[in-house]
């Protein structure tokens, strides 16, 4: 490993440096992003049509009897003879059909892609090939043809799958920037609350913990397969002599490895919202098998991931060119980093990198 000595570090020198390079690390080496100019142009988003919704049996084409039926006016609706207008002088009055644009009972409006990502919500525990299917037969309606609706389908799958990894890296890298302490599970209990109630609570809680008492966390809602009882996971930084309650230890039955265990429970977090779990994370292996549980569940359900303020991706460094190994990522735009690379803000040197030094650089996002 490359010494490099920074008991007098000279001032920089344009050329000999990387300014405003955002650093994050991967959990094995740190990465710079150096700074570009390019100006950033939000792409303008196409307006999407909306359509209605009507409930699945709507969807269904009539049968062959109510086609026949629907084909032929009944006689009592049929137009009188003009012979028999100008005997009686009764004239026909015509039903006024309602306008197509006041919806019917159960009726909704929306776009093709709320559509597609309720009914991915709530096809999320099926097997890939079968979403796909059912998602299909959905959405077949609302296009002319089947080629149109397979291609659509395909490319919002893509677009998920892509929003998928965007998460997961961005998750990695929030954590990695931390020292997470516990790995918590709280359970929702019927009798204490409303799902509803649970988790209005339950984020209010952690809120002000966040802000009050430094707490910092990244969570995940998750149903249970069986009973789809909710809970919530997350790996939690607790900084020492702010935990509510009491932590005890208690043994109860696992039913899923089909023995006892011992777990360690919250009195606090029991009262006011169910059962509690907290494990100790130890070292960094812990911490990633807590991280990949937690991208598990976002995985299966779909559902957003949950951070605490001040949770930054990077942090903001200068990088000097020997501080580089050397250029990575896809056309060689990012910098891999010696392990004791130096911290530099605006040309003032803050020191080796470590977790004080990062706590005193800039943050971003």
């Amino acid at each position: 490993m490359k010494e490099l000595k920074y008991k007098t570090p000279e001032p920089l020198k344009v050329g000999d440096f990387y300014p405003e390079c955002k650093v994050y690390f991967d959990g094995s080496h740190y990465i710079a992003i150096p700074h570009t100019e390019k100006p950033y142009k939000p792409r303008p988003k196409k307006k999407e049509e909306l359509i209605t919704v009507k409930p699945p049996n709507d969807n269904k084409p009539p049968a062959e009897e109510e086609q026949i039926q629907d084909s032929a006016p009944p006689l009592d609706d049929a137009l009188l003879p003009l012979e028999k207008i100008a005997v009686t002088g009764e004239v026909p009055i015509e039903e006024e059909k309602p306008p197509a644009n006041i919806l019917q009972p159960n009726e909704r409006r929306m776009t093709k892609k709320e559509l597609f990502n309720e009914l991915y919500q709530e096809y999320a525990f099926l097997k890939k090939r079968e979403r796909r299917e059912k998602l299909i037969a959905a959405l077949r309606p609302y296009f002319k043809t089947d080629e149109a609706t397979i291609t659509y389908i395909d490319s919002n799958l893509e677009r998920k799958t892509r929003n998928l990894i965007a998460r997961r890296i961005r998750l990695t890298r929030k954590a990695n920037l931390q020292d997470f302490n516990y790995f918590v599970t709280l359970t929702y209990n019927g009798e204490i609350h409303t799902e509803e109630s649970f988790k209005k609570k339950l984020k209010s809680t952690l809120g002000h913990f966040s802000s009050r008492k430094g707490w910092r966390y990244i969570g995940v809602w998750e149903r249970s397969p069986e009973k789809k009882r909710l809970h919530f996971h997350g790996i939690f930084y607790i900084p020492e002599g702010t935990m509510p309650g009491l932590l005890f230890e208690k043994s109860d039955f696992n039913f899923k490895s089909h023995r006892r265990q011992i777990t360690v429970q919250n009195t606090y977090f029991n009262e006011n919202f169910g059962r509690s779990d907290f494990e100790k994370i130890e070292d960094k292996d812990r911490l990633g098998d807590a991280m990949a549980y937690i991208m598990k569940y976002l995985e299966k359900s779909g559902e957003k991931i949950v951070y605490s303020r001040g949770l930054p991706q990077y942090f903001i460094s200068d990088v000097i060119e020997d501080d580089v190994v050397t250029k990575t990522g896809i056309e060689d735009k990012k910098l891999l980093l010696f392990d004791n690379f130096g911290c530099w803000d605006e040309g003032e040197y803050l020191g080796a990198v470590s977790k004080e030094t990062i706590g005193r650089m800039r943050k971003a996002n």
